[in-house]
């Protein structure tokens, strides 16, 4: 099921459909006297008397044809509260029966600006489904019309929002493909075909890592017979030549855990193991749609960690980009090798302002923060301060999490610079993080968020209605809003 939105602005005035007004938090009718019919407004002012005001939304049928919805807007209101508004909202849409619903902008009394466009995209972003390989596929349409003369969307608005559907329903298409359809190579080439957006791509394939010393990428693909890649994204939204913001993402395209395999339950969950990969992709495609005024990078490392006779090993050891050699004591924990040499890459080629890296990278972030916080380890105070005020404001929250030189212990090989995984027990993410902050070299800003609880919903979300959410794309969108453009 999908939705349209039409932004007509015409006349809000006898309308014969389904209706949307907003309304304040009593309830109060008076913006509706000049809009519907006096026989309708006392009507509904009737049952107000015996209505719960507390709801959201109430629902008055009033003939067969014609149905109002009044939208309660209390005071106080944040943006992400319109949105999550919005995304309540997605309940009483009807698609077995109902084909348009008319929102009326005239009804709006409020202090903040396109409102409405903060409803609407709430309720676009709930209305996701994946069901691109269901055979019977019962695909509807539903047509949001936007209507009145007041309380107008800006233009500005429009290309905003859209854009940022846009990146977060990639992310999510992205997320949802199965291992066997988006392995690295497909991966790969989707990447490719943003070029029509704008953005500059370069693929660097299994050779190219090679001849790069990228050893800890090419290790953990080296047991599948799908190709490993790194993809880098370039916008250049400023056209000068000012350092980019840059972006980093695993993409495992399904984690077997390789040699030290992972169990057989759930496992089917892995393909969404690329997932912080997917979120930089997203976001990537949403600044080249909307033009961002940004010098931006994304960087991807593509991969697929599979048993077999090539397969790396527990006890390997390998030479990352950066030249440091790391112990491979557990090939499960494979997404901070692709990270580290991606990171270091990153750091070395475009000599960003920071970097931001973002990955599935632990069950230890799960337990500790569950589904309702993405982990956030950084080495910059000011970085750091900057994401979690934006994730307050698009509710897409951050918890910070320690980072200390005596994590480091944990990590230390007694025949290599360190070892992959603290086998001594306790603080899995933060070791995690520690091991990756080894690979920041010149002291770059930099924040890792592990978005293992985050990135993939059973029950859904405020914004989504179950499987892949997308995390990140509005929160790393809005950074850049507020302070990068």
């Amino acid at each position: 099921m999908s939705i349209k939105i039409n932004y007509s602005f015409k006349s809000g005035n006898k309308v014969p459909a389904n209706l949307i007004y907003f309304v304040d938090e009593d309830f109060s009718l008076k913006r509706l006297e000049k809009i519907i019919s006096s026989s309708e407004f006392s009507y509904i002012s009737d049952l107000l008397k015996n209505s719960d005001l507390k709801k959201n939304f109430l629902v008055f049928r009033i003939n067969s044809k014609k149905t109002i919805y009044l939208v309660s807007i209390k005071k106080n209101l944040k943006t992400s509260d319109i949105e999550s508004l919005g995304a309540k909202f997605h309940k009483y849409i009807d698609y077995k029966k109902d084909k348009d619903y008319f929102i009326n902008l005239d009804t709006i009394n409020s202090r903040i600006e396109n409102l409405a466009a903060y409803f609407l995209h709430g309720l676009k972003l709930k209305s996701y489904e994946f069901n691109l390989y269901k055979s019977k596929n019962n695909e509807k349409l539903i047509f949001i019309n936007v209507i009145g003369s007041k309380n107008k969307i800006t233009v500005e608005s429009i290309i905003r929002f859209k854009a940022l559907e846009e990146g977060i329903f990639f992310a999510r298409d992205l997320v949802s493909e199965p291992g066997n359809i988006l392995h690295p190579d497909e991966y790969a080439k989707r990447i490719r075909g943003l070029k029509k957006n704008g953005l500059k791509i370069n693929i660097y394939d299994e050779k190219k890592l090679k001849k790069l010393g990228m050893n800890a990428v090419l290790g953990v693909g080296q047991g599948s017979i799908r190709g490993s890649y790194l993809v880098t994204m370039e916008w250049n939204g400023l056209k000068n030549s000012s350092k980019p913001v840059a972006f980093v993402g695993k993409g495992v395209c399904f984690d077997t855990g390789g040699i030290s395999l992972k169990p057989a339950k759930f496992m089917e969950d892995m393909t969404y193991d690329m997932a912080g990969s997917a979120t930089v992709v997203g976001l990537m495609k949403n600044l080249a749609l909307r033009k961002a005024k940004v010098n931006a990078v994304g960087v991807v490392g593509l991969v697929e960690n599979m048993p077999g006779g090539n397969a790396q090993r527990p006890g390997d050891i390998v030479k990352s980009y950066s030249g440091k050699t790391i112990e491979i004591l557990n090939t499960d924990a494979e997404g901070r090798l692709v990270l580290a040499d991606a990171l270091s890459f990153t750091e070395k080629k475009f000599k960003p302002k920071f970097m931001i890296d973002l990955a599935t990278l632990t069950g230890a972030i799960i337990v500790s923060l569950g589904s309702e916080y993405a982990g956030l380890f950084s080495n910059d105070d000011k970085l750091s301060k900057q994401l979690l005020e934006v994730s307050e404001k698009v509710d897409e929250k951050l918890w910070r999490m320690p980072l200390h030189k005596n994590f480091d212990k944990l990590i230390d090989s007694k025949n290599a610079d360190m070892q992959n995984i603290n086998y001594v027990g306790g603080a899995g993410s933060t070791t995690a993080a520690q091991f990756l902050q080894r690979f920041i070299l010149n002291k770059t800003p930099w924040a890792h968020l592990d978005i293992a609880g985050m990135a993939f919903s059973k029950y859904g979300g405020a914004l989504n209605s179950g499987g892949a959410t997308g995390y990140g794309v509005r929160l790393l969108n809005q950074l850049i809003e507020d302070h990068y453009e």
